[in-house]
């Protein structure tokens, strides 16, 4: 049998490797930040698939960089370092959405939130609850929902014509809604992504990038979903200006 080539001189054999550990850090941190709660380090390792010690690899590293904490018990979970991270995406986005965001959420008491773009998925960015409410649902950012379900999804959609999507060829056909949201500047979904739940958006264009989503759920309302959606599409058109 012929014996395997020797690497080359100079040339990095652990180059898959890495990337799998890489790959794996994210994994762990992707399960931390959607567990309900924190995790033992055996839970983590077998949401992620991976023997105890290649977990416990991982988490020293991560935790080194402040990505995960430990508790007294020893329970893994979310550190303050991806509070840092964080704040950096589309950080011109979220400085001009956040006082759009307070105005809509505390006049139409309503949560409202801007999401983006992410392959299939639209990504909650940021997200503001009003002041004074007992009875509003939730949206923390980073829930993720498919882009081809939902109020935002349309709306990202309706930023582009259908010629544009579908040049994209991201597999997802364009939506009939998503014409319609072209005409009125804001699009609308019930029952989609949460049972019982109604959502309103309307599409952010951001310079050089994927469009967003400037959005609002609720349950009920006392407001008209044409002047909600008004309202929207006269919030989005200001953070445009800003971002121009």
């Amino acid at each position: 049998m012929t014996p395997p080539a020797a690497a080359p001189s100079g040339a990095a054999p652990a180059q898959a490797s890495a990337s799998q550990t890489l790959s794996r850090g994210i994994r762990a941190l992707e399960i931390l930040a959607a567990a309900p709660g924190p995790l033992t380090i055996a839970e983590l390792a077998d949401a992620m698939g991976v023997h105890r010690s290649v977990a416990y690899r991982i988490l020293r590293t991560l935790e080194d960089h402040s990505l995960l904490v430990r508790d007294d018990a020893g329970k893994v979970q979310p550190g303050p370092g991806l509070a840092v991270l964080a704040r950096g995406v589309s950080r011109n986005l979220q400085a001009a959405a956040l006082p759009e965001l307070t105005h809509l959420a505390n006049t139409l008491d309503m949560t409202a939130f801007v999401a983006v773009w992410d392959h299939h998925d639209c990504i909650t960015l940021v997200t503001v609850e009003p002041r004074h409410s007992g009875a509003t649902v939730a949206q923390h950012p980073g829930t993720r929902h498919p882009i081809n379900a939902g109020a935002p999804g349309i709306a990202i959609q309706s930023a582009l014509t259908e010629a544009e999507w579908d040049r994209l060829d991201t597999g997802i056909p364009d939506r009939p809604e998503a014409g319609e949201a072209r005409r009125k500047g804001y699009s609308a979904s019930h029952d989609e992504v949460i049972a019982g739940v109604s959502s309103l958006a309307a599409p952010v264009r951001v310079p050089g990038g994927r469009p967003a989503a400037l959005a609002v759920v609720y349950i009920r309302s006392a407001h008209d979903p044409e002047t909600v959606g008004a309202a929207l599409a006269e919030s989005a058109a200001r953070i445009e200006r800003q971002l121009a």
